[in-house]
């Protein structure tokens, strides 16, 4: 079977961020490939080795993201495609309709990609790609079998579980669960450097639809701290009035 697996590369979760006039600071930043993208590709070559076929792992991002793609290569990957966008800004969106272009004239049984990622947390560019291709999806998977032309999937529903089946091709998107991403080989590392990358530009694409965002960042700043808690003291139902009374005149809540 032919996988697809769609990932990003992100700040390293150990990363301070750092902003510098109003703009989130790339400089000497260790990137890694987004966490929940990580499940996507360890269950993409789990299954090509279960069933054969070959997986694809799709980027769209400056050039600093070929290293994220090596890195899913030596994981096992077969081949690999970045499309390009230094110059050009992207939203959900538009990512959705530039994935779809390349995507809609390669094989393929199964797209995978991350519940979301851990920079924006929108987790919108699966369900939006499934979408544009008019392929069922399914989020937030923890479990996945594939039968012949169906597959079987277990997804997390808010500390629940869901088994659902459904006919391939299908876009599913993965939850922490799901499986145990394994670390790059040696052997690995070194076979992933003969491996092809293919490089597009999204203007070499043929995309007849608007792929400007929809979306414009207007400010990013951090949270603001957080004051200290109080502790009300006395019995229950002094502390039960005073915090009645609390939430009422400072809060302002009530």
């Amino acid at each position: 079977m032919d996988i697809i697996v769609l990932i990003k590369q992100t700040f390293d979760t150990e990363e301070k961020i750092i902003l510098q006039n109003g703009n989130i600071c790339e400089d000497g930043v260790n990137f890694i490939i987004n966490p929940y993208d990580e499940f996507a590709i360890e269950e993409a070559i789990k299954l090509r080795d279960l069933h054969g076929g070959e997986v694809t792992v799709i980027t769209i991002a400056p050039e600093r993201a070929e290293n994220a793609l090596r890195t899913a290569l030596a994981m096992g990957a077969d081949k690999a495609i970045i499309v390009d966008n230094e110059d050009q800004v992207l939203d959900e969106y538009s990512i959705a309709k530039v994935l779809a272009a390349v995507i809609k004239d390669l094989e393929f049984d199964l797209i995978l990609s991350g519940n979301l990622g851990v920079d924006y947390g929108s987790g919108q560019v699966g369900p939006r790609l499934a979408e544009e291709l008019d392929i069922p999806q399914i989020t937030t998977i923890t479990y996945m079998e594939i039968n012949g032309v169906t597959a079987l999937i277990e997804r997390d529903v808010e500390g629940d579980k869901e088994l659902v089946e459904v006919s391939l091709p299908v876009l599913v998107t993965a939850q922490q669960g799901l499986n145990e991403p394994r670390y790059p080989s040696l052997p690995g590392i070194m076979k992933a450097k003969k491996k092809p990358i293919e490089r597009l530009e999204i203007e070499d694409l043929d995309i007849e639809d608007d792929i400007e965002a929809k979306t414009t960042v207007t400010k990013t700043y951090f949270p603001p701290k957080k004051n200290a808690g109080r502790i009300l003291n006395g019995e229950l139902m002094d502390q039960v009035m005073e915090l009645a009374n609390l939430l009422r005149s400072e809060a302002k809540v009530l």
